[in-house]
């Protein structure tokens, strides 16, 4: 199957959060829904895309900041406490630099 590319809509926060975990990076989407994390494939390549720097900001920072390729390997649950348990997906995100998608 081809490599399809995705965008993702998260605040900067959360992208980074993802993007700066380690050993691997991840990506969770609508707020820990499985879903859409089934229609992603290994290979596909995924870009977040953040209005503001954190949840639920005005601040209107409108800018890319992480583009990765999906991992081999089916969503899992991770336990980030308090309760919520998202699904997630293993990507390998490339060394890049935050872009603003306007002038």
């Amino acid at each position: 199957m081809a490599q399809r590319n995705w965008i993702i809509v998260a605040s900067a926060e959360h992208a980074r959060r993802g993007r700066d975990h380690r050993p691997l990076g991840f990506m969770q989407v609508g707020h820990g829904k499985l879903g859409p994390l089934k229609r992603v494939a290994a290979g596909d390549r995924v870009a977040y895309y953040s209005p503001a720097t954190v949840f639920g900001g005005t601040d209107k920072l409108q800018s890319f900041v992480s583009i990765g390729i999906v991992l081999p390997g089916e969503p899992y649950e991770f336990d980030m406490g308090g309760g919520f348990i998202p699904w997630r997906r293993d990507v390998s995100y490339a060394a890049s630099h935050e872009a603003p998608s306007r002038r």
